[in-house]
């Protein structure tokens, strides 16, 4: 792992790990302000995938916190850094919606301060996506299958111009 992994990895999941133990902490102050988003999106996650997922807000809340704080750790030390910060994408998205919806806020500096937030919370996600796409200089499964298509193309050939050749001298020795 390079060094530049080795930092920015603890890094981008410290956000994740606080922000996790302080949602646990206070679930059910924040199940309030999850209640709108969760109301829209539960009756959908359980139609798309027949999951029994809870109604309680204060209970998705505590989901959320746990699976950020399971996978915010798991990015830090570096264990499955991949699927890691694909689950903290997809945390951060109903989060972020909850938490920082500023077309809903009229006080102006209300509005701008959930505003910085929210686009904190973009940027954080495109670090997530980026953090989950880096295969850790290592060849990539699409990587490894472009290259077995190229070897068994270039083998294909190589067979058929054998093929043609010994044809061809089969066919003058018979000549």
């Amino acid at each position: 792992m390079t060094v530049s992994r080795l930092i920015a990895r603890p890094m981008l999941a410290s956000m994740f790990v606080v922000g996790s133990v302080n949602a646990l902490r206070n679930a059910p102050a924040l199940a309030a302000k999850a209640q709108p988003v969760t109301d829209k999106v539960v009756p959908q996650l359980r139609k798309a995938t027949g999951l029994p997922i809870p109604d309680d807000p204060t209970t998705l809340v505590r989901i959320n916190a746990g699976a950020q704080l399971v996978a915010g750790a798991a990015l830090a030390t570096g264990r499955a850094p991949r699927l890691s910060a694909l689950v903290l994408a997809a945390s951060l998205v109903p989060t972020t919606v909850a938490g920082h919806a500023f077309w809903e806020h009229e006080d102006p500096t209300e509005k701008k301060q959930h505003q910085l937030n929210f686009f904190k919370n973009v940027s954080m996600l495109g670090g997530l996506l980026i953090a989950a796409g880096d295969t850790d200089g290592k060849p990539g499964v699409a990587w490894r299958a472009r290259r077995a298509a190229g070897d068994a193309k270039r083998e294909a050939k190589h067979l058929a111009k054998s093929a043609r050749r010994e044809a061809k001298l089969a066919k003058a020795k018979v000549t």
